[in-house]
């Protein structure tokens, strides 16, 4: 049975509907659900097509979209970025955390070393100074940015398309998240980030924080550059294979 939870699915930065004078009309959901198959699908098949036709360099195309969609948070008067960052996260969601991370990253480990054992743990061993740079890069400019499209801006725009039910959002939400990596040409990628965007949306969802995501998704990260499957996450320059 799908859960429903009583206030309807929204941004911690998110205004109440008295506050943001919300609009209900179907049309203009009619119009979300157009706007976020376009932002979300559409999107990211117009950066494949570019990155792979063209060769543009994935760099170039992605974050012009991504910085353009939190100038959008910033200047949407409905949404509050300041009390998106404000907004923390009990200590019980912190040790869930760190329990499903130690289960489900032993797990990806364990895959790893198996099915790649020529690059299990190459990046930390062959590379150290760079993989030391992009521990502490990737939590400071991807995760972020990541989480304010894919948890935050999502929440805030399209939440309430689902009327308050958590689990067809959440699904919604990790399904695109993982669509949204078909420019790195593999399904380890897309199948993987799906996976990981439900454990994200659900865990939004729940506390509203994106400090909780942000943590969450920097561990995963670290999980996987550091254990041998970053290539798989990784264009090259122009996507050169």
């Amino acid at each position: 049975m799908q859960r429903r939870i009583s206030n309807e699915l929204a941004a911690g930065g998110s205004l109440s509907d008295d506050e943001r004078g919300a609009r209900r009309g179907t049309a203009y959901k009619i119009w979300l659900a157009f706007e976020l198959i376009l932002t979300f699908i559409g999107a990211p098949l117009a950066m494949r097509w570019a990155v792979f036709e063209f060769r543009v360099p994935l760099f170039v195309i992605l974050q012009p979209v991504l910085l353009g969609l939190v100038v959008y948070l910033l200047w949407d008067r409905s949404f509050l970025m300041r009390r998106e960052l404000s907004q923390g996260f009990p200590w019980r969601h912190l040790a869930q955390i760190v329990a499903k991370f130690i289960v489900i990253g032993s797990c990806v480990t364990a895959a790893t070393y198996i099915w790649f054992p020529a690059r299990f743990l190459g990046f930390p061993r062959y590379a150290t100074e760079l993989w030391m740079l992009v521990m502490v890069l990737y939590p400071m400019f991807s995760v972020i940015a990541q989480e304010l499209v894919y948890r935050t801006f999502f929440f805030h725009r399209y939440g309430r398309l689902f009327g308050g039910w958590l689990w067809p959002a959440v699904l919604v939400n990790g399904a695109l998240f993982g669509f949204g990596h078909i420019m790195f040409g593999n399904w380890i990628a897309v199948v993987g980030t799906a996976g990981l965007g439900i454990l994200l949306a659900y865990r939004y969802a729940q506390t509203r924080s994106f400090w909780a995501v942000w943590f969450e998704h920097s561990l995963y990260g670290w999980l996987v550059f550091t254990v041998g499957l970053g290539r798989f996450f990784y264009t090259g320059v122009s996507n050169l294979n």
